[in-house]
């Protein structure tokens, strides 16, 4: 399954190491990246993979929120199909 993963807030190290750590250890693979920095607050925006499908998505989700409370950023993670259904309208 596919989702995309949006990271925001204030810029300060170790948030995208934070992330791809993350995401090594759940297996979950980093399709496509884009992150930039605007007016001192880090933006990113990734594609990813997640190749386990018993993963449970509300708990994947769950502990983004709370990497994003240790990193200070707000982390989302959302099913691609979510995108899709809402482009069909």
């Amino acid at each position: 399954m596919k989702a995309i993963l949006t990271t925001i807030g204030k810029d300060q190290v170790g948030i995208i190491a934070g992330v791809s750590h993350f995401l090594a250890e759940k297996e979950i693979n980093i399709l496509d990246v884009s992150q930039t920095i605007m007016d001192g607050y880090f933006t990113m925006m990734m594609m990813v993979e997640i190749k386990n499908e018993d993963a449970d998505f509300t708990v994947l989700s769950e502990e983004l929120e709370k990497l994003g409370t240790k990193l200070g950023v707000e982390i989302k993670i959302r099913c691609e199909e979510i995108y899709h259904a809402m482009h069909q309208l």
